[in-house]
C-alpha cells in the first residue's frame, strides 16, 4: 500500500484510567499519530463476529502528551476489523478466558485482512513465564509441576528458590522459599491450591537485588538499553508496581547473547513487539501481552522506542517511510 495512510488500531484498556507519562501504548499511539496516521482506540468488549466478519466498534482519537487531558473523542466507527490495516494488542493482563475469546477473535480478524501484532495465536501459545522453559541455556534452573513433593525436592536441590504462578503479573502470588523454611508447605498448597495448580519454581537469583532488567525488542532486534527494576528495601520483588526504583542499562554482552538466542523465534512466530525479564545471567519471563518501559526509557536516553515499533509495521505492510 504505497503512499497510503495507514489506519491502525489500538485494543487497550480504558484509555481515561491510564498514567499517560508512563503508558507504552500510549506512546505508540502519540507516535502513530505524528506520523498522520488515523488512530483508532477499540475496547476489548467492542470486537464482536457477525454473519462471519470481526467487527469492531472504535474511537477516533485526537491525544495530546498531558497528563491532565490526554485525548479527545473525535468519532465513532462501526466497521469490519479488516478495514483497519493494522491493530496492536496492548490489553493488559490478566491472561483469563476474555483474554483468549480475543486473540480467537482477532486470529479472524487476520484472515480477513488485518495485521495484528502480535500474533494471536503466539500471544495465546506463549505463556510469559512458560515460554522461557524454549530458552534453558538462557534460564535459571526451573521446575513447572503443581506435585508439591517435586517442588519439595527442587526446593531440596537448590535451597532457595522462588515459586510463582504461570498467570501471575506485576508480581503477585510470587514467593521466596529459603532453606528451612517453616512456612513451606503452607505456601505450596495455597500456590497449589493443594496440588491441583501448575505452577513454576526456579533457583533464587541473588543479583535481582542488582536489578531486574527489562529489555524492549522489535522485530527482534533489542533496544541498546535496558530499564532495571531495583526492588524496595525489604521488598522481595523488583517489579515497579510493587514500589521497585528504575535506571537505565547498557545491554551486557549476556544481554545480547539471550537476545539473539530468543530472537528467531520471536520472528517466526509474528511476536514483534517483546520484553525480556533478565536477572543477572538469566532470563527469567518473555513478556509478549503488552511489554511496557518504552516511555521511561524513551525519557533516559531521548530515544523514540515507539517510532522503532511503527518503523516495524511499515515494513510488514509494505509502506516506505
Amino acid at each position: 500500500m504505497p503512499n497510503q495512510t495507514i489506519s491502525i488500531g489500538f485494543v487497550m484498556d480504558p484509555i481515561e484510567t491510564i498514567k499517560p507519562y508512563k503508558d507504552s501504548t500510549f506512546a505508540m499511539m502519540l507516535e502513530a499519530q505524528r506520523r498522520g496516521w488515523h488512530v483508532h482506540y477499540v475496547k476489548q468488549s467492542d470486537i464482536f463476529v457477525e454473519a462471519g466478519t470481526v467487527n469492531c466498534v472504535s474511537q477516533t482519537l485526537e491525544l495530546t502528551d498531558n497528563n491532565e487531558r490526554w485525548f479527545n473523542p473525535i468519532q465513532s466507527h462501526n466497521q469490519p476489523m479488516g478495514e483497519l490495516d493494522c491493530v496492536l494488542m496492548r490489553k493488559d493482563p490478566p491472561f483469563d478466558m476474555e483474554y483468549i475469546y480475543s486473540t480467537y477473535l482477532l486470529e479472524l480478524a487476520e484472515q480477513q485482512g488485518c495485521l495484528v501484532l502480535n500474533k494471536p495465536a503466539s500471544v495465546r501459545g506463549a505463556n510469559e513465564k512458560f515460554f522461557t522453559t524454549w530458552f534453558a541455556d538462557f534460564s535459571p534452573e526451573t521446575l513447572v509441576s503443581r506435585d508439591m513433593e517435586l517442588i519439595k525436592a527442587f526446593h531440596a536441590k537448590h535451597q532457595h528458590i522462588v515459586v510463582k504462578p504461570l498467570d501471575g503479573m506485576g508480581g503477585s502470588m510470587i514467593f521466596q522459599i529459603r532453606e528451612g523454611d517453616q512456612n513451606r508447605n503452607v505456601i505450596l498448597e495455597a500456590i497449589t491450591n493443594n496440588g491441583s495448580t501448575t505452577v513454576m519454581a526456579q533457583r533464587f537469583l541473588p543479583e535481582f537485588k542488582e536489578g531486574d532488567k527489562r529489555i524492549l525488542l522489535v522485530d527482534g532486534v533489542p533496544f541498546d538499553y535496558a530499564l532495571a527494576r531495583i526492588p524496595a528495601k525489604g521488598e522481595g520483588r523488583a517489579n515497579l508496581a510493587a514500589g521497585a526504583t528504575s535506571r537505565g542499562v547498557a545491554l551486557t554482552d549476556r544481554d545480547r547473547e539471550i537476545c539473539a538466542a530468543v530472537a528467531p523465534s520471536l520472528k517466526s512466530m509474528g511476536l514483534t513487539f517483546v520484553g525480556l525479564d533478565v536477572i543477572g545471567e538469566y532470563m527469567t519471563e518473555i513478556n509478549v501481552t503488552s511489554p511496557t518501559c518504552i516511555r521511561e526509557l524513551d525519557r533516559l536516553y531521548d530515544a523514540n522506542i515507539a517510532g522503532l515499533l511503527m518503523d516495524a509495521v511499515e515494513s510488514k505492510l509494505g509502506v516506505a517511510s
